[in-house]
């Protein structure tokens, strides 16, 4: 990540938080635009990134972002309470038929691709696992890390909270392999946290521990493992170049959805977002372009 950005992002992160919102005290005066952002806790980076880009190059606009996970966001955006919601899974036909009802027009918007990165403990001798593998594991038929070719040690399970875009997307991509007809569930000894943060901190300090996140929240206190689609595919690794060739198997879009087609001043954040310098803030917090260059 670029030093300016590490500096907008740290200078973000001093703000104070009031009733859960980040607030940038030194800039909430003399506004005269304001642009609600909630959901998705795995955008959450990237979205005040964007945000603190955004303002320094509109003085009179204040953008703030609010996690809570996709549903939050999709809740806050049928409530008419958030000018974008963030999302990582694609918004569902119950939602949207609710947004409807209550005369809201959603509007999609792909912002980014993200790799979801399996990780372990850096001590851990396991270093690839096929999908078959993480279902059984994720669902509770594998319980032993020897199992897998790692040590005698019981498998802690780490999931995201089932109001996460995240979870539903591991849910049926890996648990379910892509099978709308299985009824995989997490197995019930799984922890359901409520952050991605909160799972990387939780593998970072456990032998046993598995988890799953965006690649944004990788770190070298976690060991990213590659993935294979069956026992006679190639494993690879979590790495922006191969989710955006389609090779490593648990990618995804992420999303911002409107309550309709964009106008004023947050069509003008929009714009930002997909124009090359927002794009650019997207590889640079360790997510992949939705927007090719030149585009």
């Amino acid at each position: 990540m670029r030093a300016d950005l590490k500096k907008q992002l740290c200078y973000a992160l001093t703000g104070a938080v009031v009733g859960g919102l980040l607030v940038f005290p030194s800039r909430c005066a003399a506004k005269n635009s304001s642009l609600q952002i909630k959901g998705s806790d795995t955008m959450v980076n990237l979205a005040q990134a964007w945000a603190e880009v955004f303002m320094e190059k509109n003085t009179a606009d204040f953008v703030a972002v609010t996690g809570g996970g996709s549903g939050t966001g999709m809740a806050s955006l049928i409530s008419g309470t958030c000018d974008l919601a963030m999302s990582s899974r694609p918004m569902k036909d119950k939602e949207i038929n609710l947004a409807e009802k209550k005369g809201i027009h959603p509007v999609e918007i792909k912002a980014a691709l993200d790799g979801l990165a399996v990780v372990v403990h850096p001590k851990n001798p396991v270093n690839g696992l096929t999908l078959e593998q993480l279902s059984k594991i994720f669902s509770g038929a594998i319980t032993n890390w020897r199992e897998v070719g790692g040590e005698d040690r019981k498998i802690v399970l780490l999931s995201r909270e089932v109001n996460s875009g995240t979870h539903v997307y591991f849910k049926e991509h890996v648990l379910r392999r892509n099978d709308p007809n299985s009824k995989e569930e997490f197995a019930p000894a799984a922890l359901m946290l409520p952050s991605s943060q909160a799972i990387a901190d939780e593998v970072a300090g456990n032998p046993a521990a598995i988890g799953y996140y965006g690649m944004g929240y990788l770190s070298d206190k976690q060991k990213a493992l590659p993935v294979a689609v069956d026992a006679q595919s190639p494993f690879v690794a979590p790495t922006v170049e191969n989710v955006m060739s389609g090779h490593y198997p648990i990618s995804r879009p992420l999303f911002l959805y409107a309550k309709g087609e964009p106008a004023g001043d947050l069509k003008r954040f929009v714009d930002f977002i997909q124009s090359p310098e927002g794009q650019d803030i997207v590889r640079e917090t360790d997510f992949v372009p939705a927007i090719a260059a030149g585009k």
